[in-house]
């Protein structure tokens, strides 16, 4: 009986393509929801601006009917900065959501790197000590590779909120 494990390497690299193919479908559902926020905005803005044109039809009658100008200018001015701050609004929820969602699949990313050096570590603990040590000078080369790696980690775990990481 010893420590060795075999794994199969088919396996392994079946893994890793499926890593491969859920890191860019996150990606493409966090741009569907940008797309999805643009076009709210632009629902927003056309509703603004049916707003203004119904306002401007409306102070237009005023001023011809009965001659109330500065009411007419009043509501105007008020639909219109309605208008506008629900606009504002729309498009801050839009991006709000946007921003969380890329935090979160910023967190999976930063989850998933995690991972995969818990199972290369495990797997290097696993190695007999003799093949270890042949596979240690090539590994002392991508050290600085490595740090690298961990620094970035580190600072996209750092950026990302609480309830990201958990």
């Amino acid at each position: 009986m010893t420590n060795n494990v075999v794994i199969d390497k088919d396996a392994a690299f079946d893994l890793i393509d499926e890593l491969r193919a859920a890191i860019p479908e996150e990606i493409r559902a966090a741009k569907r929801i940008n797309s999805e926020g643009e076009r709210i905005m632009e629902k927003a803005q056309e509703e603004a601006e049916r707003i203004v044109a119904s306002a401007q039809e409306q102070a237009a009658f005023l001023i011809e009917e009965r001659g109330l100008t500065a009411a007419a200018e009043d509501a105007s001015n008020r639909i219109v900065a309605a208008a506008q701050e629900e606009s504002a609004e729309v498009r801050r929820g839009a991006d709000e959501y946007a921003a969380s969602v890329l935090i979160g699949l910023e967190g999976e990313v930063v989850r998933t790197l995690q991972s995969i050096k818990k199972g290369i570590t495990l797997l290097d603990e696993r190695r007999p000590p003799a093949a270890v040590a042949t596979e240690q000078t090539a590994a002392d080369d991508d050290d600085d590779d490595e740090d690298a790696w961990d620094r970035e980690a580190e600072q996209l775990e750092a950026r990302a909120p609480h309830s990201a990481r958990t």
